[in-house]
């Protein structure tokens, strides 16, 4: 069955605002704890019968933390909070949805994921095509993935990134 839920702006800024107040709330903890939190939480998942609808979207949390953690992505300072803030709230078992609710305790969950994917839509999906062409080098090239950086094409991607990010906020300015 799939059920489809359409949030309104003020809808969105309540879950944001959820968010932002777990992550307040665990101030005292660094980004390198957040994200280790984050990936033993997602670990945890794949081992359990969690719902499916929070496994399908793991995928898409490690691919956040891709965006965070990748020494050869380098996410510009400003955006790191709003992925940390998503990172933070999925690791909290008492959220707006206790995750210990069978059946129901992620669904906010999932709600946050889908959130901070919309809002990193371009960004995902170009450090996806990176991933994808640092594994081709790697192959093509023989050498270990972690030696292939793909810094030319990198750059070009970033430009093409940066000038939709423009081109979107000219166009919603009309």
């Amino acid at each position: 069955m799939e059920i489809v839920v359409k949030l309104n702006e003020q809808d969105v800024e309540h879950f944001r605002s959820a968010m932002r107040k777990i992550y307040s709330a665990k101030s005292d903890l660094d980004d390198k704890t957040i994200i280790n939190h984050a990936r033993e939480t997602i670990s945890e998942i794949r081992q359990s019968d969690a719902p499916e609808y929070i496994q399908e979207r793991i995928g898409s949390l490690e691919a956040l933390i891709g965006l965070l953690t990748n020494s050869h992505w380098k996410m510009p300072p400003q955006d790191r909070p709003k992925i940390l803030e998503t990172l933070a709230y999925f690791t909290e078992v008492h959220d707006l949805i206790p995750d210990e609710l069978p059946g129901l305790g992620y669904l906010d969950d999932a709600f946050m994921i889908d959130i901070a994917c919309q809002d990193f839509k371009d960004e995902l999906e170009a450090y996806r095509d990176f991933c994808v062409y640092r594994v081709i080098e790697a192959e093509q090239k023989g050498r270990d993935i972690s030696k292939a950086e793909g810094a030319e094409w990198l750059e070009h991607r970033r430009k093409q990134l940066n000038l939709r990010k423009y081109l979107s906020k000219k166009e919603s300015q009309y």
